[in-house]
């Protein structure tokens, strides 16, 4: 219970992405400048704090990218990179919670990439992410009905790709801190054991994928909100969510372990919502809306319920 009760305050941390990136896109700013600004506001923040606080961590985080920087390239370019240009990308078609909702099948991604990487999943964790998964299938069909096709593809169809490309990142890590395999070398180092250091060394990884971005799509210059805004996300969400998240996932000593710190994120959906709509006066869901959130929140009590009984 105390690796869910930790999930679900990162969720609630992690659901200012969706509100304030959702913001940014009402009001104008470009898709790449929220997601780029955030992992360069996290850069600077954590790497102040780390020199102020554990200069010895710092220094030893700097010197393992530069003997693994093509691993951490990958790592953090899929799991940092790649995962959030995509959920930026979204946010241009979707609200918030939408996108939080459709960010669920995560929990479904998860178990097939631990399947990929070698791990045994229970088949009963299997079936209760399918319940989650109904529940986002709901809430989108609900948008079929005010939305057009492109938008509604536009919005989800990125987010299914990032629900993948998170979760593929922090298993790489995972695995190179609990040995490594032939083609993922065995991190042994203090930094590997700090949830500081690892989101430090997952956005450096990230850096090259937001350069070429920024060059290749060459966006108008950011306005001062979304700057401010971008430094919130990267406080909130990139730093505090992300860095307990991480914690409660490498205290996971099991693959069951590991999906169940995942399933917590499914409460994002409850926060995202009630921010936007007290935010920025967004509309409650309809019917198949609250049908489709009501399914997601029992697929993770069940879940939970599992988890505990076994």
């Amino acid at each position: 219970m105390k690796i869910i009760m930790i999930g679900v305050l990162a969720a609630l941390f992690f659901s200012t992405t969706f509100v304030l990136n959702r913001a940014m896109s009402l009001e104008g700013g470009h898709w790449v400048w929220s997601a780029s600004l955030r992992y360069f506001w996290m850069l600077g923040i954590l790497s102040v704090a780390l020199f102020a606080v554990r200069r010895d961590l710092f220094i030893e985080s700097l010197k393992l990218y530069a003997r693994h920087w093509l691993f951490w390239t990958a790592a953090g370019g899929i799991g940092f990179g790649l995962f959030y240009a995509l959920l930026s990308f979204s946010a241009s078609y979707a609200p918030g919670w939408v996108v939080a909702a459709t960010w669920q099948t995560t929990i479904l991604a998860t178990p097939i990439v631990l399947l990929a990487f070698g791990k045994k999943i229970p088949l009963r964790a299997m079936l209760l992410t399918l319940i989650i998964f109904a529940g986002v299938l709901l809430i989108n069909v609900e948008r079929a009905g005010t939305d057009s096709l492109a938008d509604i593809l536009l919005g989800a169809i990125p987010v299914f790709i990032a629900a993948f490309a998170f979760p593929f990142g922090n298993q790489l890590v995972w695995e190179a801190r609990q040995g490594g395999t032939r083609l993922i070398p065995h991190l042994a180092s203090p930094a590997m054991d700090d949830p500081f250091c690892r989101v430090l060394l997952l956005t450096l990884g990230s850096l090259p994928l937001w350069a070429l971005l920024i060059l290749v799509l060459s966006p108008p210059p950011p306005a001062m909100g979304q700057v401010l805004n971008t430094a919130l996300v990267a406080l909130f969400s990139g730093i505090v969510a992300t860095s307990l998240f991480l914690y409660i996932r490498h205290k996971a000593t099991s693959a069951s372990e590991l999906a169940a710190v995942d399933c917590t994120q499914s409460m994002e959906v409850v926060f995202s919502l009630l921010g936007e709509v007290a935010l920025l006066g967004g509309l409650l869901p309809g019917l198949l809306g609250w049908a489709g959130i009501a399914l997601t929140m029992l697929g993770l009590v069940l879940y939970i319920r599992v988890q505990n009984v076994r």
